[in-house]
């Protein structure tokens, strides 16, 4: 059976475009991939989405998502699409050896922010370890933290963990930061913000039920290791968009991110659009990332309006 419009990944973004597509009558299969909800599945506590004054739990709010989605009709499948023909219309999506149709597809595969590889910092993701100062620095007040990372995007999440935190200590391999000069004199002059310069982390200490509680700090030039206690650990050392499967096929910057037209949420191929985190690379939020996938799917609408 031919669908009318096909969501690749889940999400904010993705289950987003899903409610409005429904309750547009397009009937959405929704493919929610190796990771269903999202980076919200591994976020323990989301306290900053509008309408939820008490906080709430990431995947008990992906849940309330893809609840919400299907009760107007949309179907959600816990697959993962392995290929994809945006050769012509109708597209095609393949999940293993499973062939699938559609007029239109929206793309809320999102990104991945990278990581240090280490078994305890899978072990303790949403327990004390982060990839998202603005989504949990609240949790740290008059608290000591890490922030590992050398760029912008690891000073300004440190600059912002200092409203919270009593101390930030930043973790950087190397003697000399590669922010850009004024990111670097901020932090430096900053009387919270201290660095453990030529150093890695070696090993995250704690457990689910105490927290992160310090760190293994490797010296990256004598291989000395020593322990440094702190509170949490946030990661800062980029994000990868999840786009290796439209290689070649849809424009991206580049740093990977889906390039989309203007204001809209479309793609180089008509009927092919994209949301969230899969072309945003600036605020990687919930709150965002849901209004791109409402606008992915109201592009959708128009899309198949006019092409019918």
């Amino acid at each position: 059976m031919n669908r009318k419009v096909i969501i690749i990944g889940s999400g904010p973004a993705g289950l987003t475009a899903a409610i409005y597509a429904a309750r547009a009558d397009l009937n959405p299969l929704v493919f929610e991939g190796n990771q269903p909800g999202g980076q919200l599945t591994i976020t323990t506590e989301v306290e900053n989405y509008p309408g939820f004054p008490e906080g709430m739990n990431g995947p008990e709010m992906m849940d309330l998502f893809r609840k919400q989605a299907q009760r107007f009709g949309a179907e959600t499948q816990f697959k993962h699409v392995t290929k994809v023909d945006f050769s012509e219309r109708p597209f095609k999506v393949w999940v293993g050896e499973e062939l699938f149709t559609s007029d239109s597809v929206i793309i809320s595969t999102g990104a991945s922010a990278k990581m240090l590889g280490l078994d305890s910092e899978k072990e303790l993701m949403g327990y004390g370890v982060s990839a998202c100062a603005t989504c949990d620095g609240f949790f740290y007040k008059d608290k000591k933290v890490l922030m590992v990372g050398g760029g912008d995007s690891a000073m300004e999440e440190a600059i912002f963990l200092t409203k919270f935190a009593s101390e930030v200590w930043i973790v950087h391999r190397r003697d000399e930061l590669r922010a850009s000069k004024i990111m670097q004199e901020r932090v430096l002059n900053h009387p919270k913000i201290h660095l453990h310069w030529n150093s890695v982390i070696d090993g995250i200490l704690g457990t689910k039920e105490t927290g992160v509680t310090g760190v293994m700090l490797k010296d990256t030039q004598t291989g000395d290791v020593r322990e440094d206690s702190c509170d949490g650990v946030f990661m800062a050392i980029g994000h990868t968009p999840n786009t290796s499967l439209f290689d070649s096929i849809l424009d991206t910057d580049s740093k990977g991110y889906l390039v989309t037209k203007g204001e809209s949420t479309a793609t180089n191929i008509p009927g092919i659009f994209a949301c969230g985190d899969v072309k945003d690379s600036t605020y990687r939020q919930a709150v965002t990332a849901a209004g791109s996938g409402c606008k992915a799917a109201i592009d959708v609408e128009r899309f198949l309006e006019l092409s019918d």
